[in-house]
């Protein structure tokens, strides 16, 4: 999505972590590790205990023996849990110090000391920063650049006493005298949204509780607009209307989202002029906008929803600018004049193209700058209102990902960007649209002695057996050589149209420095190469995910990238489901996977209106109410498809409060997995008792999981 400051999508990023924090000073400490006994025998397993519950659909009936782990309340539950906690920290005892050196090499890399790139939006300069040893962000914000900062949120100190502790949203009005901000201290994603008023630096009495970190100021700087989602479902469904100073019960409603697979938010146009109201499902939008000087006003549709038909909208100038993939599904941008916008009045501004897929655009006031992909890479393209000068902005190297960074003000000619590669650590970048400089404005510092010269990065294209080419961007070692001996971590997500980009992952360099090569398979259900590329990877072609994904292992070993006996692969949430798809398709072919919350219960789920995701996901995996896509489904999930076999080894990992995928999911896999598992494959299973679907928060406790899975393949690659 195009909108929003950056201050909202900064303080979105809800980090993830793990067990312990590097200092004391952090907040949210947990108890240092205990003493590892080397000597002590191997724990038994735990043993869920079996509870037949029958599940019918179109007069077949599928048998659920761990359906009872869904219950969250039930101290069975939470102590079956426990005790898988207890044997993974048991089995895995003897790579004490392998984590605790991997550990503090991604700790070393992250620098103390650290800040954001001031940007600039209603009158300041705003500025996140990191102390020494700190867990949390502190957010700033300067008159000038040097002027004195003023302190905004210090969430170091607002976390102390949390195990978990998610700020998330945050929004100044347009005068900045007001700070909105959302909090979630469970990792349900449940916030309560908070207000700060900045001339007294006193936070005001109200809260509004059990909503979305989405919200949006009106113009008057008073009123603020906020998303609030299902009880139950937690879909995003409302928008309502708060007045700052009023009683949150006396807030009006201002959109209610009735259809059950669509959400819904609301975000401010570039120029500020309007509140925008987006309902979205996987094949339809609708967009609805209303006057930011008129709060009290009635929303207004910008055309209504058709299915097959998505579009976004923004506004500059009198005009509405839509990107839509009507007129081709690989999109195009319209813009259509404010006083009738209506579709009888679109005119074309960006072609449509079969080679070009478009992202994301940003709108200034004499520039169009289009987030594009071709040939499975990211490109930046520039277009005057003037029509004279339209390029490309031009990046070096083989493999690498280019993207639009927050840009508030639509009154200059600077569009702010960030790039990366799998070598080079993320550059902020302001790129001058009239005379083509560029100016380095940072790079990510990277700590504990890394020098990108000592790694290469590559992208190759492994063809599938229905001839289409995946493309593979991989990292390694300078030097490493292509002889078949080196370990292999292959990444893959493939689901959503979410493409994996090929950023720079600091926690790899230690898999790197260990011999391993690590690739990312780009695999369909992505749009890596476009719509058609989403298309082939979902409902009744979702098998394309995983044999695409297959078929990339198969190439890395068979071009000498690989030994054949050290293929891992990892994937979280729908990577998970892939992971484990190809997990039941070809175990012989892995020595060990890492799933993250995963996906892979998918027809019970898609079954149980009542989860989050179910309805809005139909268009996604299809509705196993109808025979044909319960079947196909039932096909390919993992955990359906667990039957006695000889599996590789395993490490789940999930987390109790997850509300994206149920903490239950992986727990019933890893239970029926155990059961089934012939040979001696190791099964783990870690749950984060006091986090969400994201992992525990704070930016170096997080990495303790991160250690725990790389310990868990080095330990495997080294037998």
């Amino acid at each position: 999505m195009s909108h929003g400051s950056w201050i909202a999508a900064a303080a979105a990023l809800v980090l993830i972590a793990a067990c312990r924090t590097v200092s004391p000073s952090g907040g949210g400490a947990s108890a240092p590790p205990r003493p590892v006994d080397l000597a002590a025998p191997a724990p038994e397993p735990p043993l869920a205990r079996r509870i037949p519950h029958e599940l019918e659909a179109h007069g077949r009936t599928r048998v659920d023996d761990y359906y009872w782990l869904r219950e969250r309340e039930n101290s069975e539950v939470i102590a079956y849990l426990e005790a898988e906690n207890a044997y993974t920290e048991g089995m895995m005892r003897h790579t004490a110090s392998t984590r605790e050196a991997i550990f503090d090499e991604i700790v070393a890399r992250i620098p103390q000391a650290d800040e954001s790139v001031p940007v600039f939006e209603n009158g300041w300069y705003w500025v996140r920063r990191w102390e020494p040893g700190k867990e949390y962000p502190i957010y700033t914000r300067r008159k000038t650049l040097e002027s004195p900062e003023q302190i905004v949120l210090d969430v170091n100190a607002m976390a102390k006493g949390h195990n978990f502790y998610s700020v998330a949203g945050m929004q100044p009005s347009d005068s900045g005298e007001i700070v909105a901000w959302a909090l979630d201290t469970v990792g349900r994603r449940k916030y309560d949204l908070h207000f700060k008023d900045l001339r007294s630096e006193r936070m005001l009495p109200e809260v509004i509780e059990d909503v979305t970190p989405n919200t949006a100021w009106a113009a008057d700087g008073r009123t603020i607009f906020y998303t609030r989602q299902d009880p139950e479902t937690l879909r995003w469904f409302q928008i309502w209307r708060h007045e700052i100073g009023t009683d949150p019960a006396t807030d009006a409603l201002v959109f209610e989202e009735t259809d059950e697979e669509f959400n819904v938010h609301v975000y401010r146009s570039k120029s500020k002029r309007y509140v925008m109201i987006a309902s979205s499902q996987t094949m339809e939008d609708e967009v609805r906008w209303l006057d930011a000087s008129s709060p009290r006003s009635e929303p207004r549709v910008l055309e209504p929803r058709k299915r097959g038909r998505e579009y976004s909208a923004d506004h500059i100038d009198g005009f509405f600018y839509i990107r839509t993939n009507d007129g081709g599904r690989n999109f195009r941008i319209v813009r259509s004049p404010e006083h009738a916008p209506g579709y009888e009045n679109w005119v074309e501004v960006v072609a449509h193209s079969d080679e070009v897929f478009i992202d994301r655009f940003e709108l200034f006031r004499d520039h169009l700058v289009l987030a594009e992909r071709t040939n499975a890479l990211t490109r930046i393209h520039v277009v005057p209102w003037s029509g004279a000068g339209e390029h490309f902005v031009a990046f070096d190297e083989p493999v690498y990902v280019v993207r639009i960074d927050e840009n508030p003000e639509p009154d200059t000619a600077v569009v702010r960007l960030v790039y990366s590669s799998l070598t080079t650590p993320a550059s902020t970048w302001d790129y001058d649209m009239a005379t083509r400089e560029r100016v380095l404005r940072k790079r990510e510092r990277v700590g504990g002695g890394y020098d990108p010269a000592d790694y290469v990065t590559e992208r190759i294209w492994a063809p599938t057996r229905d001839g289409r080419s995946v493309p593979i961007s991989l990292v390694s070692r300078k030097g490493a050589e292509k002889n078949g001996t080196a370990p292999l971590l292959l990444y893959g997500y493939g689901s959503y149209g979410y493409s994996v980009e090929p950023a720079f992952n600091s926690p790899v360099i230690s898999l790197l420095d260990r011999g391993f090569v690590y690739a990312i398979a780009h695999v369909r259900g992505g749009q890596e190469l476009g719509r058609a590329w989403y298309d082939e990877g979902k409902l009744l072609r979702k098998k394309n995910t995983f044999t695409d994904f297959i078929e990339a292992a198969e190439l890395l070993v068979e071009q000498g990238y690989a030994d054949r006996d050290r293929v891992f692969a990892s994937g979280g949430s729908a990577g998970g489901l892939l992971v484990g798809a190809v997990m039941t398709m070809r175990p012989d072919l892995w020595k060990g996977i890492v799933a993250r919350v995963p996906f892979v219960d998918i027809v019970t789920t898609m079954l149980d209106e009542s989860i989050p995701l179910t309805t809005s996901e139909y268009d996604e995996w299809g509705n196993p109410n109808e025979k044909e896509y319960h079947d196909y489904m039932l096909s390919y999930s993992p955990y359906d498809q667990t039957t006695k076999a000889s599996y590789p080894n395993l490490l789940v990992t999930t987390g109790l409060h997850d509300s994206q995928v149920q903490y239950w999911e992986p727990a019933k896999w890893v239970a029926k997995l155990r059961r089934m598992s012939r040979g001696d494959a190791r099964i783990l299973l870690h749950t984060q008792m006091e986090a969400g679907h994201g992992g525990m928060t704070g930016r170096f406790r997080r990495h303790h999981e991160t250690a725990l899975a790389w310990a868990f393949l080095v330990d495997l690659s080294r037998q």
